[in-house]
């Protein structure tokens, strides 16, 4: 048993040493968010400065750009490239040795990429939520609401995995998964919350997507960390609707997992 648990930690310290060793990749990463921020900071003013209430859809412009904020945070956190490893992996042919490891290979690159993420919130996410919070205040509460967003960053992040490992394993039929991973990366963002709060969502879509697991990755973990009106009842209930979905994507990911593998092809062989 303390073997197998070194050895899951060896693996996430190598996706540490991996992420801190990329350190221009971090750099452009955090110089592409502040870009990003600068131009939905100017287009959300100009959406409240045109609306004839300070409130709309329940939300102030301060409340509307710390979510944002936020959530362009956990995005740049949480983001996993698994999608992109395994579609390299296949196009090379190294998939063949990635699923010969003397361990299962969910687990491996569950691993090395938790890893980077690890690196990531203590870089990129802890920083922003003290700046956030400086800057407006205390924007949100310092509380039990940190216990419950942390255990919805940690379930979200692995929830998010199974996602991107679940288009992975398409690599294994098209050999290519440039265009479905980028038609993927825009469904996640804009029915996570993490482009555009769910509050501005028409009322039918808010209900549609609520039914679905991406917002279970980005938005409950904001919604936890900012609302305060939620009870404690509420609040384990949206933990318990984002494990049910962490769950059922990880069951569907591994036995799509156990079928590609009969039918993988590398370079026609």
């Amino acid at each position: 048993m303390k073997k197998k648990i070194w050895k899951y930690l060896s693996l996430l310290r190598v996706g540490v040493l991996e992420e801190m060793q990329f350190r221009l990749g971090a750099a452009v990463r955090l110089f592409g968010n502040i870009i990003y921020l600068i131009i939905i900071y100017f287009l959300w003013k100009a959406i409240f400065d045109s609306s004839p209430t300070e409130v709309v859809n329940g939300m102030t412009f301060t409340d509307t750009m710390i979510y944002l904020v936020l959530a362009s945070a956990l995005f740049s956190t949480m983001e996993m490239y698994v999608t992109w490893q395994m579609g390299r992996s296949v196009q090379s042919g190294n998939i063949v040795m990635d699923l010969l490891r003397p361990m299962g290979y969910t687990t491996y690159n569950l691993f090395v990429f938790s890893g980077n993420t690890l690196v990531s919130v203590f870089v990129n996410l802890i920083p922003t939520m003290i700046i956030v919070y400086l800057i407006t205040s205390g924007g949100f509460a310092l509380s039990w609401n940190l216990l419950f967003f942390m255990a919805a960053v940690f379930m979200g992040t692995i929830l998010n995995f199974f996602i991107n490992f679940f288009v992975g394993i398409i690599c294994f039929y098209t050999e290519s998964i440039w265009g479905i991973n980028i038609m993927k990366e825009v469904v996640v963002m804009l029915l996570s919350g993490a482009s555009i709060p769910l509050a501005f969502f028409p009322e039918t879509l808010q209900r549609i997507v609520y039914y679905l697991p991406f917002q279970a990755i980005y938005n409950t973990p904001l919604t936890l960390l900012i609302d305060n009106h939620l009870s404690t009842t509420e609040r384990l209930s949206m933990l318990g609707i984002q494990l049910f979905w962490l769950v059922i994507v990880g069951a569907v990911s591994q036995v799509f997992l156990r079928v590609s593998m009969k039918r993988i092809t590398v370079n026609g062989g």
